[in-house]
């Protein structure tokens, strides 16, 4: 009996060691900057785009080696809260506020052209993306300004021209968010597009309600909310198939209840909870491949390897915002203080 309690012992010794020797690692690769990043964006291995706080934008095309940092000339104060790029050259950045603002770049950021702006009292971008098969196709959505009413903008030119939906062919109900809802600029992730369903996008709001929104319908999700810090901030899907929805309260952002839910695309009213569920507050989502996800948010980073039905935390470093490469398969972190890591794996 000794004998065979020694191998036990030494067999699951084993296999916790080589469990634990897979755990992905965070590496820092930039950080000191008294910025604050919530824009990221990779095109691939090699080329990253950032943007955040101060008018600041970060670019680096040798794979997080080394970052060039510029401030947007005219911009120096404003909050650029999401970023899509196209290639080490071309980039898009929203600026979120007073005036709300797109802007494009096609020389690597050394200009900026100002593509949309929007004055009125209220404006608030919050969140963009573009399909990821037609690139031409783009969708931002903000806070509403007149009547509780949602506010979107559509590009069909890769963010050349904008316009401003208001659903004026149609009076959709769902177009109309309650008092107190609205969405998070937290990561520039609680939007998808260039989906095969649902019209096109999903997005999902946050507050005193969160709801999930697809085509012209919508339901709401069973996840923390009731507040102004409460509510959904990301969304992920994962080839048309199913999906994955993070939140809680950046307020009390290490509560681990009632911060994600799961879901198949082609029943979207139909969640599931997590049976282990992210070690607190979560901004950003990802799937690495089918089974693999990464979550991020100021109390940490968690890691899920059957789906999302179980979250591993990984570190306790915080961090706004997590990508993977469009072209590629290196993973990227960005947060407080200017920082932006890489997911290593041993």
């Amino acid at each position: 009996m000794p004998v065979l309690k020694t191998l036990l012992f030494t067999f699951g010794t084993i296999l916790f060691i080589s469990a634990t020797a897979q755990q992905p690692t965070i590496k820092i690769l930039e950080s000191g900057k008294r910025v604050s990043i919530r824009g990221l964006s990779v095109v691939d291995d090699n080329v990253i785009w950032a943007s955040g706080s101060a008018g600041s934008v970060a670019r680096s095309t040798n794979g997080g080696n080394t970052f060039t940092w510029m401030k947007v000339p005219g911009y120096e104060k404003m909050d650029f809260r999401d970023i899509e790029a196209f290639d080490s050259g071309t980039a898009i950045i929203m600026g979120i506020t007073a005036p709300a603002v797109i802007l494009k770049t096609k020389d690597g950021g050394q200009t900026w052209k100002t593509v949309f702006e929007d004055t009125i009292k209220g404006a608030f971008l919050d969140a963009m993306d573009f399909g990821p098969k037609d690139e031409r196709f783009g969708q931002v959505i903000g806070d509403p300004v007149f009547n509780h009413q949602l506010y979107t903008l559509l590009t069909t030119d890769k963010g050349e021209t904008w316009k401003l939906y208001d659903g004026s062919d149609k009076p959709y109900e769902h177009r109309t968010l309650n008092e107190g809802e609205a969405f998070f600029a937290s990561s520039g992730s609680n939007i998808v597009v260039g989906l095969k369903y649902s019209h096109g996008a999903m997005f999902v709001s946050g507050g005193k309600r969160s709801r999930l929104f697809w085509g012209h319908n919508y339901d709401s999700i069973p996840i923390m909310q009731g507040k102004e810090s409460t509510g959904a901030n990301s969304i992920a899907v994962y080839k048309n198939s199913k999906g994955v929805i993070v939140g809680g309260d950046f307020a009390k952002d290490t509560i681990s209840t009632n911060n994600c839910v799961l879901f198949d695309i082609n029943f979207p009213t139909k969640f599931t909870i997590p049976k282990t569920p992210p070690h607190g507050y979560r901004s950003c989502v990802i799937y690495l491949n089918k089974k693999n996800l990464l979550t991020c948010g100021t109390s940490g980073v968690d890691i899920s390897k059957d789906g999302g039905k179980n979250w591993e935390l990984i570190t306790k470093d915080g961090f706004h915002v997590c990508q993977k490469a469009k072209k590629g398969k290196a993973v990227f972190l960005a947060g407080g203080g200017g920082r932006i890591a890489k997911l290593v794996y041993p």
